[in-house]
């Protein structure tokens, strides 16, 4: 009898031992009564039914960090970028967390990759770089209604790398480039715009004020000199500049004044000449007229005068070489 009440005694003890389970705050625990389900139960200690009748599950209700693998997905604009991501969530329901999905978290990473690479593929780059929080309340959006059924809320996508091909980012990198002079042209053309105007506003105060141009001449003299160099300035006051040019133009009309006149004597001269030429021409007499036109007439006052100067070079080679013959003859006699 008492060997019984001893082995009793330690076969409650262990079944006692085994039935009792300790559950954490963030823990639940999803009981089987006979292959039924029990309201749940923790956190703390909670009692089983030994020897198999009541089974648990243990259920935890922390968030939980999920690394989504990189995807390779091409985009709406035909281009090829691996994206991975990162996603948050936790068991809002345990019971319907083991009951409606075999691993919840197996099919909530599944749900997730097949999620991320459409959402991408109907985005363009430029949208996906520039608005990336948009893509990611899609994304969460989406994820938690496909594992509401589960139990499940999905606290918050993160999309984490954008990886494109080594083209496409050269292309963007010259594209940043071009924007960044483009934006530096800007500036200056800006900057010269401001110079120009306050260069306009200080002619119009030294205007007002003679004396302190003067005085800004000497302080660029005074800075010039401070070099060391060699260079001598000359101030000539800028009033001599119109005063230069009305007399320019005077000397340039003058000058036309006098190229006119000199053509005019030139004609005149042109025509003295010519009548000169042809004074001779009416004292010679029949005979050599005839023989100046024995030819032909001549074609041009040009041949003429030519024609006259021979016959003069006749005469007075003829009339050098009479004397010299009469000479001769007075010699010999």
């Amino acid at each position: 009898m008492e060997v019984i009440l001893a082995l009793l005694a330690i076969g409650g003890t262990a079944a006692l031992a085994t039935s009792l389970r300790i559950l954490r705050e963030y823990e639940r625990a999803v009981v089987f009564r006979l292959g039924r389900v029990r309201p749940l139960r923790g956190p703390g200690l909670i009692f089983l039914v030994p020897f198999g009748i009541e089974r648990m599950v243990r259920v935890g209700l922390r968030i939980i960090a999920m690394d989504i693998p990189p995807q390779d997905v091409i985009t709406r604009d035909n281009v090829s970028v691996k994206v991975n991501a990162v996603l948050y969530f936790r068991v809002r329901d345990p019971s319907r967390a083991v009951l409606e999905i075999e691993d919840f978290l197996f099919a909530t990473s599944q749900l997730a990759q097949t999620t991320l690479r459409s959402v991408i593929g109907q985005a363009e780059l430029d949208e996906l770089l520039a608005e990336r929080e948009k893509f990611n309340r899609i994304l969460q959006k989406m994820i938690d209604e496909g594992t509401d059924a589960w139990g499940i809320d999905v606290t918050g996508v993160e999309v984490k790398d954008v990886d494109l091909p080594q083209e496409m980012k050269r292309a963007m990198a010259k594209q940043a480039e071009a924007e960044r002079e483009r934006r530096a042209k800007v500036i200056n053309a800006e900057g010269e715009l401001q110079a120009a105007t306050r260069l306009k506003d200080a002619a119009r105060l030294l205007s007002q004020h003679p004396a302190s141009l003067q005085l800004r001449f000497l302080q660029t003299a005074s800075e010039i000199a401070a070099e060391n160099n060699s260079t001598t300035l000359f101030p000539l006051p800028l009033d001599i500049w119109p005063l230069h040019k009305a007399i320019a133009s005077a000397v340039g009309a003058t000058g036309e004044q006098d190229e006119e006149e000199s053509i005019a004597e030139l004609e005149e001269r042109a025509r003295a000449s010519a009548d000169a030429a042809l004074q001779p021409v009416s004292d010679i007499g029949r005979a050599e007229e005839a023989q100046l036109l024995g030819e032909g007439p001549p074609q041009n006052l040009d041949e003429l005068v030519q024609r006259v100067r021979q016959n003069v070079e006749k005469k007075h080679v003829g009339g050098t070489q009479q004397p010299d013959a009469a000479k001769a003859d007075n010699g010999d006699d």
